[in-house]
Order: C-alpha cells, then sequence, then structure tokens
C-alpha cells in the first residue's frame, strides 16, 4: 500500500508530508482547496507528464515528490523491477518512487535512488497505484488495460501464460524458416560459383599450418650449398685425419696407460673425456644427417616454389591468408552439403511451423473462449452495481473482437473494450467517451467493485466518485468504497458525508492566503483529522458554511450508524 506521499515546492505546496493507513483514507475540503494537486503529485511521481508549471511559483528550488509504498515479500511488483534491472527491496525495506522537476521542465525519476527513465517508473508506478475518475487517463479508462482486467477476473493466468509461451514458440518458427528460406536462396544463387571455389581448393588441398613448413623447406633449399660447406668443414674439424676427435682418442690412450700409476687422480679426467668423446660421436652423427637433408634434387625447390605460389595466389582470390584456406574449405562444403539438403531442412521446418501454429491456435481459442465466458459473468456483475449507483438507465458490456490474423500476438486473439450505454437506445461506446462526469467515476467505481478480486494494484484512488448525488445513492458509493477498501488501500477525494464518514483516516485539505513584503502567497496545507475533528468536517459538509448543533447531531448519527454495520 502507499505509506507516506512527501511533497515540496508543488503548485500551492510548500512541504506536506501525509502518512496513510491501509483501508479507505479519505480526503476532503472546499472547492478549490487543491485536492486535485494532490492527484496530480501522485500522478506525476507515477509517471504523469511534467509541466514547469507545476514547480512551486516565486521558489527556484527544485519540486520533488516521494512515495512510499510497503509491499509483501512475495509482490507481483517485484518481479517487474528485477525486469527493469531495478534491486527490488529486501526485508520488509519499503519501495521509494520520487520524481523531481525543475522551473525549466526537466525531471528526473528514482527508484530506491536508483536513477530511471521515466517510462520506467510509469510503468512500475502504475502496476502500484491506479487513479479512477473522469480526468483519469490510465487504469480502467485506458482501452489497453481491459483484456487484462477482463483476464485477471476470469483466473485465465494459466491460459494466459500458455497462449503466450506458444505465440513464443510460433514466432520463433516463423524466423527460423525465414531465415532458413532466405540462407538457402542465396546460397542457391552462389551453387556454381560454391562448386567450382570448393573443387579448387579440394584439388590444391591446404593443409594447416602448410605455409611455415613450406617456406622452412624453400628457405634450406636455397642456402643448401652454402650449409652444407659450413657442415663438411665442422666435420672435418671434429673428424678428418688431424680432427679434434683423432688427437681426443690419442689423448685418451695415454692418460690410460699412466692411469694405473697415477693411484686415481686421473679417473675423473679420464670419465670426462669418455663422455666428450660420445656426445663429439653425436653430434658428428647428426652432422652427417643435416648434411644428408641439404643433398635434395634441384627439382625439389621447383615444386616448393610452385605449391606456395599456388597457395598464395588463391589466397589473395578469396581475400584470406593461406593458414585460413582449408577452413575456407570446410566452410564451402558446408553450404554444398546445405544445398543438396535444402528441401529436406524446409521440409522439417514448415512441419515445425505447422505445429506451432496449430499449438497456438487451440491455445488462443481456448482463452478466446475463456474470456467470452467471463465477460458475460463480469457484464451481469457490473450490471447489477449500476442502479445502486445511481445509474439505472445504463448498461455495461464488454466486446470481444475477434482480430484478422495479422493481428494476432501473444495475448492472443481478441481484443477487448469495456462499452457502456448511458440511455435506452443508444449504441453503446467506449466508457471514456460515452460516460462522463460523475457517472464516469461511479462507472469505474462498478467495475473496480465487480473486479476487486482481481486487483492487480496495491492501491485505488478515486477522484469525486459521488459528484452529483447524494442521500441513498450517496451512502451506496460510501457502502462500496468501502468494501472495496477491504481488499485493496483505497483513497478518495469527497464531497459526500456518507463517505467521508467511512473514512479510516480523514485528510482535510485547506487553502490559506497569507500577506508578505513580495505580496499574496497561497498555500494548499493537509492535515489528519481526529475523531472530534471529522466530527466537525462531516457536520461542515452536511450543513455548508455555517454548521449547527443539528448537522453535528446528524454527523453523530451517521457516524455512529457505520459504526453499527
Amino acid at each position: 500500500m502507499l505509506s507516506t506521499l512527501s511533497i515540496r515546492n508543488f503548485v500551492l505546496i510548500e512541504r506536506l508530508d501525509i502518512d496513510f493507513s491501509d483501508g479507505l483514507c479519505v480526503l476532503t475540503g472546499e472547492t478549490g482547496a487543491g485536492k486535485s494537486i494532490l492527484l496530480d503529485a501522485l500522478s506525476l511521481v507515477i509517471g504523469a507528464r511534467a509541466d514547469a508549471s507545476q514547480v512551486r511559483k516565486g521558489d527556484d528550488k527544485r519540486a520533488s515528490i516521494t512515495a512510499t509504498f510497503e509491499l509483501p515479500d512475495d509482490h507481483i511488483i517485484l518481479d517487474l523491477l528485477r525486469t527493469h534491472e531495478i534491486d527490488p527491496p529486501i526485508d520488509g525495506d519499503p519501495l521509494i518512487l520520487r520524481r523531481t522537476l525543475r522551473a525549466d521542465g526537466g525531471s528526473r525519476a528514482y527508484i530506491n535512488d536508483q536513477p530511471i527513465s521515466v517510462s520506467v517508473l510509469k510503468n512500475v508506478g502504475e502496476s502500484l497505484i491506479e487513479i479512477e475518475g473522469q480526468f483519469a487517463s490510465h487504469g480502467l479508462l485506458d482501452p489497453a488495460n481491459h483484456r487484462g482486467a477482463l483476464d485477471s477476473f476470469g483466473a485465465h493466468k494459466e491460459l494466459v501464460v500458455e497462449t503466450r509461451q506458444s505465440w513464443d514458440v510460433l514466432k520463433a518458427a516463423k524466423a527460423a524458416l525465414a531465415k532458413a528460406r532466405e540462407e538457402i536462396d542465396r546460397i542457391l544463387t552462389e551453387a556454381d560459383y560454391l562448386r567450382h571455389v570448393h573443387a579448387e581448393l579440394e584439388e590444391l588441398d591446404p593443409q594447416d599450418g602448410e605455409e611455415a613448413s613450406l617456406i622452412e623447406s624453400r628457405s634450406l633449399m636455397i642456402n643448401a650449398e652454402k650449409i652444407g660447406e659450413i657442415i663438411n668443414q665442422s666435420l672435418n674439424i671434429l673428424s678428418g685425419n688431424k680432427g679434434f676427435q683423432q688427437s681426443l682418442s690419442k689423448s685418451t690412450r695415454a692418460l690410460e696407460r699412466v692411469n694405473e700409476k697415477a693411484a686415481g687422480i686421473l679417473k675423473p679426467s679420464l670419465d670426462a673425456l669418455e663422455r666428450i668423446e660420445d656426445e663429439i660421436a653425436i653430434a658428428t652423427d647428426h652432422l652427417n644427417d643435416a648434411l644428408r637433408a641439404t643433398d635434395r634434387d634441384p627439382t625439389q625447390l621447383e615444386q616448393v616454389d610452385e605449391r606456395l605460389f599456388g597457395l598464395r595466389a588463391l589466397a589473395r582470390k578469396h581475400g584470406t591468408d593461406i593458414d585460413s584456406l582449408a577452413s575456407l574449405r570446410n566452410d564451402f562444403a558446408i553450404k554444398l552439403e546445405r544445398i543438396d539438403a535444402a528441401d529436406q531442412d524446409i521440409s522439417r521446418l514448415e512441419a515445425e511451423l505447422t505445429e506451432a501454429q496449430s499449438r497456438y491456435d487451440t491455445q488462443a481459442s481456448e482463452l478466446h473462449d475463456a474470456r467470452v465466458s467471463a465477460a458475460t459473468a463480469l457484464d451481469v456483475a457490473i450490471n447489477e452495481e449500476l442502479p445502486h449507483l445511481r445509474l439505472e438507465t445504463a448498461s455495461f458490456s464488454t466486446g470481444i473482437e475477434e482480430l484478422e490474423q495479422n493481428g494476432w500476438s501473444s495475448h492472443g486473439i481478441d481484443r477487448v473494450v469495456f462499452e457502456v450505454t448511458t440511455n435506452p437506445g443508444q449504441p453503446a461506446g467506449p466508457i471514456s467517451k460515452i460516460a462522463s462526469g460523475g457517472e464516469l467515476a461511479r462507472l469505474l467505481l462498478a467495475l473496480k467493485v465487480a473486479l476487486s478480486k482481481s486487483n492487480r494494484v496495491t492501491t485505488l484512488v478515486f477522484d469525486e466518485v459521488d459528484a452529483g448525488v447524494g442521500g441513498a445513492t450517496a451512502a451506496s458509493v460510501a457502502d462500496r468504497l468501502s468494501r472495496l477498501s477491504e481488499g485493496v488501500q483505497v483513497l478518495v477525494v469527497t464531497h459526500s458525508p456518507q463517505v467521508a464518514a467511512r473514512g479510516k483516516r480523514h485528510f482535510h485539505v485547506i487553502k490559506t492566503i497569507t500577506d508578505t513584503a513580495e505580496g499574496e502567497v497561497t498555500t494548499t496545507a493537509v492535515t489528519q483529522l481526529s475523531p472530534e475533528e471529522q466530527r466537525e468536517e462531516i457536520a461542515r459538509m452536511l450543513a455548508g458554511t455555517q454548521i449547527t448543533e443539528e448537522a453535528r447531531a446528524a454527523a453523530d448519527s451517521l457516524i455512529a450508524e457505520i459504526d453499527k454495520s
């Protein structure tokens, strides 16, 4: 529910803090006192369009409105917050909506001090508060909300979810088939080219890492003669007639002959020389292997050059590098396989689309039938309420139109519009266009009473729902507002003493004019009335300007009658 509303520098309000309660909260005051300013502030904090003129005149500060809500831990609004990447309140913390407005018309929006766009604020705010009245622009006056209201009344949640899911599957199936057809059409136009380049790549048969290998081989072949000369020189030094290996062997034999007479002191040296001889032998073998590797057929260089230059030419042709040619060949092969399997793929996707369409048709038809049934029950419930609200000649009906296929969506195949006729013989039309003034407010009350078990918001606001009625009708309006407030918080701006007497909390709106050095300053304020003050206010509403003892007695009687009920 809405627990507090704080307003600063807004129109005629300089500073105001209101603590609301659950149940029915009433706001009363003289005409022109500023009750509509409170509704404007409430509308602004839930995303209504801002106007620079709403900043308090003569005040260079910014206006700000803050609304605090207390929500249960499982409230559906928490999922909406997560959808917009807003951290939801935890451990019983409140949800705080805030809107600021500068004198130049600029505004900013916040949820729990997290900056957000006004559109997000509107989305969240209108899921918390619904303002109903002749000047409201959302809630049940917006036909876009009628389908959801009917589904809530009919408890169609499961059907709605299944229809949405089947629509998502259908949409995905259509997209997959369209993409496949587009891709195959494009590939088919390139079929001859694909076969040609694939055959070309197959013939050359490029391998991963081949370029580096060819470059190494080519370098070796080009420098083979010089490399061979150096290897031969090295072999001659190591193992030639007067090479190091021969000298080392001669020195080792000499040391071995005197080793027995040297008391073993030469043993480490001999072991080291032996290891050296082994390593020289290994090095000589490796050099001989390397020498043989340089001894190649001169035509091999031509073959390597031809291969390397052929690969480079093909890579340039396809705008890539040699190492990517093998992958490119595989890509072309996959496309050719796709062409060969095109008919099979399209047939499979068409079958999936047919199945998805059939499932959606079934789900949407079931939802349509459920809506038709719920609409009948809703019409009966609302039309039973109308006579009690001085709308005896009015008739409510729920229009359900099956849309053309191009209008189908995740919401199903229906357009739902709440319609009314206020005079017999007149055609029905949208409630926002046919009903007017107090009729509209009372009609919205009847709707909300009928839909009370499926309210999706935490707070309902009614603006002068009792306008133009009195006596038994006003009492009936008050009774329905009281019943409605048992399931949802209700705020009502009223001129009816019958409604005011039922308020769990009663707020009085007053306007004062103060003389200052700069001239007269008009200020709107709101006070919460005590039981005695509430009695006086109800007496004023009954009697007018001059409160009489008779009016006070009538107020006492009205309050006592309500206490008994």
